[in-house]
This record gives structure tokens, sequence and C-alpha cells, in this order.
């Protein structure tokens, strides 16, 4: 397997600049949840510096179709979470997408949502039949666990090997799962939910060890 342009960035996180100062990735494309959204709805999907930036309104995906997986391979996210208020909408990754511009889109997403719970989906076209509920994880951090810090930190990590495939977060296991259940060759990419402020700072597919 091969390396699939990762965007590999800092970690450290550098203060936003203005929209108008920035521009959005190249290549990547938005796919909303809900029939009839439009982009100008999306408050912000923009290069900053390390990484890139986005603000929602409708859920959806963001994805660079170049960025794939399939094999033995590890796909992670790092990502920094702004004040999600006292909303508990939900971030990750995505893999194995098939199809992502047509009725028939397919993907298995694996996210977090502040008070550290993690979940694992599919969808299948219109139908997102769940994998692992909502479950808790004392290796997520919430926004509370965030000190003096303007953003928190989490890396998810999704590891396949063999039949099994594994997801991790900050590097603990979280599931462990057969691959009949988690397709997860395609399209890598990221999952938000509504009206999130989030920092992107690394997406990377590399071959598993």
């Amino acid at each position: 397997m091969r390396i699939l342009r990762p965007l590999l960035m800092a970690a450290a996180f550098v203060a936003p600049l203005s929209a108008q100062d920035m521009q959005r990735p190249e290549g990547w494309m938005v796919r909303f949840d809900r029939d009839g959204s439009t982009e100008a709805e999306l408050e912000s999907f923009v290069e900053m510096p390390p990484g890139f930036h986005i603000t929602t309104g409708p859920a959806g995906i963001f994805y660079d179709p170049g960025l794939s997986a399939s094999g033995d391979f590890r796909a992670e996210l790092e990502v920094f979470l702004f004040d999600p208020g006292t909303r508990r909408e939900a971030f990750g990754i995505f893999l194995g997408g098939q199809g992502l511009e047509g009725p028939g889109q397919r993907y298995t997403y694996f996210l977090l949502r502040n008070g550290g719970e993690f979940l694992i989906k599919r969808r299948e076209g219109a139908e997102t039949p769940t994998v692992q509920s909502w479950t808790a994880s004392g290796a997520i951090k919430s926004w509370s666990d965030r000190g003096s810090d303007a953003s928190v930190r989490n890396v998810l990590a999704v590891e396949a090997r063999g039949d099994r495939v594994r997801f991790f977060v900050n590097g603990a296991e979280v599931a462990d799962l057969p691959r009949t259940e988690v397709p997860v060759d395609g399209t890598v990419g990221i999952r938000v939910n509504h009206a999130l402020n989030l920092h992107i700072a690394r997406i990377e597919v590399t071959p598993s060890m």
C-alpha cells in the first residue's frame, strides 16, 4: 500500500486569522447530510497553518478524493475542539468511502463528542446503522480538560490489519471489530456534525507495520 497525500501538520495551533486571508484546502470536497444544504451554510473551511479550520453549519463530510486506504493501514486524525457551548455534537474520521457523490454513498465513521464518548457507525445510502453505540472512554479529552488553553486536542486513529479493525483515541484502544462489520477500504476523510468549531492539524494514512 502507498501513502496517499497526507496532510502533515505541526501539533501546535496557531491563533486564527480571518477567513479572508485564507484559501479553502485545494482539492477537498464537501457533502452535507441534508438534501438542499449548500456551502453558503458552511461558516468556514479554510487553510489555516498548521492545517485547516472547519466551522460548520449543517452536518457533513469533508474529503480529498485522492486520500484513500486499503489493505493493512493506519489512519489518523489530529483535531482541536473549540468551545462547543452546551452542545454535544460529534466529530471524527471516516473511512471506506465509496460513491460519496451519489445516492448510494457508503462509509464507516468513528466519532467523539464532548463529555468523553465515542461512536462507530456506517452510512449506507440514507441508512446509518450503528456498530457501537455511544460509549464512555477516559481516553477522550473533553472541553473541560483543556485547562487554560483555547481548545482541546484529541487524536483518533483506526488501524486495519488482516480481518480486524482497531480504534484508538489518544493512543488508547477503545474498540476492536471484525473487518466484515466495519468496511474501511476507500476514501478517508473527516465527519463533522452541526455547528462545531474545529482545527484539523493532521490527517494521514500510513502502512500498518
